[in-house]
């Protein structure tokens, strides 16, 4: 049975946005005796909503709300707040996120909350994985895309594994993470939140409220991260530091694809990563690096937390081989949504061809400078083709496909005539709103694509 708010009981909430997680705070409101009302644009929504029991709301019903719920995708500050949150603030209405009112429902069960840039979603599983695999009851959820309010609450034992994004965290005032995982932190969503300041400052709020005894784990491969770790430091924590190349004192270190605890003070090995295809990369190491380091902290020995390393498979649309043909594997990265994020998958390839594009971010592509080295050549699609070969043709050979189709054609080609091993290597460093609905809607149409090719190799074979 899904969860029920009943601090708002006979009382009257708003719901502003009614996606997956709009959907599932208005439901559990009503469940728990709230008066519910509702707005969204989308008038399909709104009639989801009010088959839950919501009422489409009206300008008037502001003053009268106990609390506005927000979704994450409403922007409550910068460009400017959403009209129905400005006006809400000006009637002294309190302001909300669902993960937030979930944190009192969820209790006593500890939750680990995990954010960064980039590797949520794959450190969010891992860890569910291997809570899991070491036979401790978990529950996944959150902006992996099961809206906390989804979740069907179990034995207050078991732990819930949260992903959590800027635009979740900024709304959270009352979260209290008993192990907060902070990733990584690279420029990202400055459009939404104006400036790299106030970015840190969302993703920071997932420590705020942490007690004593709770836990952070923090990478420190980044100089931004590194700072973070310093600051609780001198705040009179004891954050696990995580890092890629070395081993923090008393942190998780992994060292040529070894990972090293160093939890206790002395360094041991206790997992080879180099042959999970799953955790293939530096940055996957990290998220595994990271997602130990969670299990530690809440208590599980070093076997115990490293047990399903070994079992995990992955997720769609991260350096997911989507087939192979002849000496060609195709891979999927469709998650690689910034610069920084196709800089993990490139770095994890020799003689790619790759294909890129589609809406670009802010900052450029000079982050992938590096990696062009690796790159036998490039197919351009989407709004930044242009911009990308300006700022990267003169380091690789790069066309202009224009579509994702004509893409992996031009490039299935050219790898199989290129005779080698050979990687066809879907990471746009852009976000996917020019050409597909979301990332998932690009990367499964490459997987389609993909599968066609093979169906027809198949048919012309017999």
């Amino acid at each position: 049975m899904r969860s029920a708010l009943s601090r708002f009981r006979d009382r009257r909430v708003g719901v502003l946005g009614l996606a997956r997680s709009g959907l599932a705070v208005a439901r559990a409101l009503r469940a728990g005796g709230a008066d519910v009302v509702a707005w969204d644009d989308d008038p399909a929504a709104l009639q989801r909503a009010m088959e839950l029991g919501a009422w489409p709301g009206e300008a008037e019903d502001l003053a009268e709300l106990a609390a506005l719920v927000v979704s994450p995708g409403v922007p409550t500050s910068f460009p400017a707040p959403h009209p129905l949150v400005a006006a809400a603030r000006a009637a002294g209405v309190p302001i909300t996120g669902d993960v937030d009112l979930f944190a009192e429902v969820a209790a006593p069960r500890p939750i680990v909350g995990i954010t960064g840039t980039n590797g949520k979603s794959t450190t969010s599983a891992l860890a569910h994985h291997l809570l899991l695999a070491a036979g401790r009851p978990a529950l996944l959820g959150g902006n992996i895309g099961r809206p906390v309010f989804d979740l069907v609450l179990g034995e207050p034992t078991e732990t819930i594994v949260l992903e959590l994004s800027s635009f979740q965290l900024e709304l959270c005032r009352e979260l209290a993470c008993k192990v907060a995982v902070w990733l990584n932190l690279t420029p990202d969503h400055l459009d939404r939140h104006g400036s790299l300041e106030a970015y840190v400052a969302a993703k920071k709020r997932i420590f705020a409220r942490q007690a004593p005894e709770d836990r952070a784990v923090v990478g420190v491969d980044d100089a931004i991260s590194a700072a973070v770790a310093l600051e609780l430091e001198r705040l009179g924590r004891r954050p696990i530091r995580v890092s890629v190349g070395r081993v923090p004192e008393a942190g998780v270190g992994v060292v040529e694809g070894r990972l090293v605890d160093a939890l206790d003070g002395t360094p041991r090995e206790v997992a080879d990563l180099r042959d999970l295809r799953a955790l293939k990369g530096a940055h996957n190491q990290q998220n595994a690096a990271a997602a130990y380091a969670a299990l530690r902290a809440l208590g599980l020995d070093p076997a115990a937390a490293a047990a399903g390393l070994a079992s995990f498979q992955g997720l769609p649309h991260r350096m997911e081989e989507v087939g192979r043909i002849g000496r060609v594997a195709l891979v999927n990265d469709s998650k690689a949504t910034n610069p920084d994020a196709a800089t993990k998958s490139l770095g994890s390839f020799e003689n790619v061809f790759w294909i890129a594009g589609g809406r670009a971010g802010p900052g450029g592509f000079a982050a992938l400078a590096p990696f062009m080295a690796r790159v036998r050549r490039g197919y351009l699609i989407g709004e930044a083709a242009e911009a990308i070969a300006a700022e990267l043709g003169h380091l690789a050979p790069l066309e202009h496909a224009g579509t994702l189709e004509v893409a992996l054609d031009a490039a299935l080609d050219a790898a199989r005539a290129s005779g080698e091993e050979a990687v066809v290597l879907l990471a746009p460093a852009c976000k996917s709103f020019d050409q597909f609905k979301s990332y998932e809607h690009r990367g499964d149409v490459f997987r389609e694509l993909v599968r066609a090719r093979l169906r027809g190799l198949a048919e012309a074979a017999t």
